[in-house]
């Protein structure tokens, strides 16, 4: 197994607008994740928490410094190869649950692999097999209104892993749950983080959700302020940790 992280930023900033007007969200940030790592971001409104989500899930780029995806420089990438990156290795999850009201769970969760041109069979048997690994066995041709908040944000999961990624980028999964809808989702990317090595990179201000990882970042100020491990993770009773899958190299995606 290859000794380079699977995540690496190095001196990264982004500045939005010019001159007088500019932003800088980001003003330095180094960070470094390993393949099977459980993540959660953390920081005040403007701490530049979002936006580096955003970079990490190349939904944007850095003004300068070094985005390192196994070794490759995402930050040279073209478009078409950046979304070429996110439909291969990257899952979403977002506090919006972002599913299309007309659709089944079904549905909804074969579209990442509609857009990768699959088979029908193909993505019938993919969806299928992701619904049941978040526990909707028999809701398959249930719409959004026909389900709960909590099953809608286990299907956008399952939309988010249908395709394996090797990282599981969540945004704030859980606020608009409850507490106990809120513990189970968490109970579930823990899962699948420690049974199946998917790496999990989680934005939340709960930190009763922010417990569930392995390590803490916090931001203040577009920096890193403090990255701390967190030996005893909430979700630790649930399963023994299983080894991280490595993800296939970029030339092969």
């Amino acid at each position: 197994m290859s000794d380079i992280p699977l995540i690496q930023l190095k001196r990264v900033t982004k500045v939005y607008g010019q001159g007088a007007t500019a932003l800088q969200a980001l003003k330095g940030v180094d960070l470094q994740i390993e393949a099977g790592d459980f993540v959660a971001i953390m920081g005040p409104s403007g701490s530049g928490k979002s936006t580096a989500m955003n970079v990490l899930g190349c939904l944007d780029t850095p003004t300068k410094g070094e985005y390192l995806f196994r070794g490759v420089h995402v930050e040279t990438l073209s478009r078409d190869q950046r979304a070429r990156l996110r439909r291969r290795f990257l899952g979403f999850v977002f506090q919006g649950f972002n599913l299309l009201a007309r659709t089944s769970a079904q549905e909804n969760v074969e579209l990442p692999l509609l857009y990768r041109g699959e088979s029908a069979k193909a993505r019938h048997a993919a969806a299928t097999k992701a619904l049941a690994s978040v526990g909707l066995t028999g809701w398959e041709h249930h719409t959004p209104a026909e389900l709960s908040g909590g099953q809608q944000q286990r299907v956008a999961i399952a939309r988010a892993i249908v395709t394996e990624p090797a990282v599981l980028l969540a945004d704030e999964p859980t606020g608009n749950l409850d507490t106990q809808r809120s513990r189970e989702i968490m109970e579930l990317l823990w899962g699948l983080n420690v049974e199946h090595g998917i790496t999990v990179l989680m934005v939340t201000h709960e930190a009763e959700m922010a417990a569930y990882a392995k390590r803490i970042v916090h931001f203040v100020d577009g920096m890193v302020d403090n990255d701390t491990p967190n030996p005893h993770p909430a979700g630790l009773h649930e399963a023994a940790p299983a080894a991280a899958q490595t993800p296939p190299t970029l030339e092969t995606a």
